[in-house]
């Protein structure tokens, strides 16, 4: 029986529009919905970096690319990935209190809810107290976890691949050819996840 979704497939193929138009017919069919997803931040026709957006609203800097102006800061530690620069503090300060607000949301609504991470990436990874939290989500009865998480490539990324492997996680491999078909498929299987936990 599966408790959580989770979408994959190549960047750029549609994942977090999934994720969008799913999250807007559950909470069309009463269900609630929590969470956040990454969107990229465009300037001038080109990506400059990513934010983290919540369900509500609230927008912080996940990464940004490193303006060569700028050395590198003192005595702090620099994550990055690609041409990226990853802004922890703040991808910490919107994220993790999202998963703090589900554990104590009142028993009775929290099992009709959908947690949503999009996604469990490189970045996002190099927060301890996020992966932390995830596991935590993954194992707690509180709620169904609509997610993404990349496709393999170079070195395997362990929460990645602890999410893939879990019997109670349904992957959904998202393509150009599927994307439009695979919403109905994606919410039905939501809505088992939601019927087992009621």
């Amino acid at each position: 029986m599966f408790k959580h979704v989770f979408l994959t497939g190549p960047p750029g193929v549609g994942k977090t529009t999934l994720v969008q138009k799913a999250c807007e017919a559950l909470v069309s069919s009463g269900v609630g919905a929590e969470g956040f997803y990454t969107e990229e931040v465009r300037e001038g026709g080109r990506r400059v970096g990513f934010d983290v957006v919540t369900l509500t609203g609230a927008r912080g800097h996940l990464s940004r690319i490193r303006d060569s102006r700028d050395s590198q800061p003192h005595g702090r530690r620099e994550y990055t990935v690609g041409q990226y620069v990853v802004d922890l503090p703040s991808f910490e300060n919107l994220a993790l209190p999202l998963f703090r607000n589900i554990g104590s949301a009142d028993g009775s609504s929290s099992s009709r809810k959908v947690f949503v991470i999009d996604e469990i990436g490189k970045m996002e990874l190099f927060s301890q107290s996020f992966i932390r939290a995830v596991r935590q989500t993954l194992d707690s009865s509180s709620c169904t976890i609509l997610g993404t998480i990349p496709i393999p490539k170079g070195k395997p990324l362990g929460l990645v691949e602890e999410v893939r492997n879990r019997r109670d996680v349904k992957v959904f491999t998202v393509s150009k050819e599927n994307r439009n078909a695979i919403l109905q498929d994606i919410l039905e299987t939501l809505q088992e996840c939601l019927k087992s936990k009621a």
